[in-house]
């Protein structure tokens, strides 16, 4: 039986779009095991509407594109999620589900593939690495998927910058947030996000928080998301008010995410009490950054082939 922990991400993180991302102190457990015959997957009670337990089932599908690749596949699997990663928020739970189950199946059949290819097998299926990469190998990570590899840098980043999390209570679909963009952008529009990003990478890289509302500036995806998230413009002011180093929008949404160095607890508290007015529901957390990443807590292959 193969266990893993694979943490939540979040990505597109301000102008950093499809290529930086975080991962976060927030996992989900994936169990794997061979049995004699068929397909069976365990999901919890509360899930399973919005989850497959068939053939079309991710994690599933994670495991099979590894298993084709090497053309090596077990007679049959048990798998068993433990979700505590919310569905459909922006916080990487498919990246999760692609780099979880893709790392059980290496293991399951003996380590074939080495972490890199592993990365830039779960880049491809996800179509970039900005999410998968850091659920993976943990930190912030900045990521390129060229036609053959992921060429990448990963970042520590300092215990005391924490990750304030708001988790609304309503969906929005990577599908449909993907279909609200522009095919095209202006010429200083890309220069807006250069800038940003570069300013962004080196402030966290040099612990020069200052600079974060400034580089956390987005022209390519945030101007045309943000109107699907409700009371936005109060919300983030209110967020800069009460403490938090920047905020952008967490993936793909509807989730919104902000950078705390201090005064943890009673950012989070004035939060909560500024959210308690609207009628959605909003989740508000308190996240470190999880430099380690995904972390393979068992890996006790059968003796018996079936």
């Amino acid at each position: 039986m193969v266990k893993v922990k694979v943490p939540a991400t979040t990505a597109n993180i301000g102008p950093g779009f499809d290529c930086l991302g975080m991962a976060l102190e927030l996992f989900n457990i994936i169990e794997v095991e061979e049995i004699k015959t068929g397909l069976e997957i365990i999901i919890p009670d509360k899930d399973k509407k919005y989850i497959e337990n068939d053939e079309n089932n991710l994690v599933y599908q994670s495991m099979k594109s590894l298993f084709d690749k090497v053309d090596c596949h077990p007679k049959g699997l048990r798998i068993t999620l433990m979700n505590n990663i919310p569905l459909t928020r922006g916080l990487g739970s498919s990246a999760a589900c692609i780099a979880g189950g893709m790392t059980a199946a290496n293991e399951l059949i003996g380590k074939p593939l080495t972490n890199s290819e592993i990365i830039f097998l779960a880049a491809k299926m996800d179509g970039h690495p900005d999410n998968v990469l850091p659920a993976l190998i943990g930190g912030l990570t900045v990521g390129c998927l060229l036609e053959n590899e992921v060429k990448y840098v990963k970042i520590d980043l300092p215990s005391q910058l924490k990750i304030l999390v708001l988790i609304p209570n309503f969906h929005f679909p990577t599908k449909k947030a993907r279909s609200i963009l522009p095919k095209s952008l202006p010429f200083e529009d890309a220069v807006f996000n250069l800038s940003r990003l570069g300013l962004l990478v080196s402030s966290l890289m040099t612990d020069n928080f200052d600079n974060l509302p400034i580089a956390l500036q987005d022209k390519i995806h945030q101007p045309y998301r943000k109107d699907f998230i409700p009371h936005w413009e109060e919300i983030t002011s209110k967020l800069l008010e009460f403490g938090s180093r920047g905020y952008f929008i967490s993936g793909a949404g509807p989730s919104i995410v902000g950078f705390l160095d201090k005064d943890y607890e009673k950012v989070r508290n004035k939060t909560v009490e500024f959210l308690s007015k609207y009628e959605e529901n909003w989740e508000v957390e308190i996240l470190n950054v999880s430099n380690s990443g995904l972390e393979v807590i068992n890996s006790e292959r059968s003796n018996e082939r079936y």
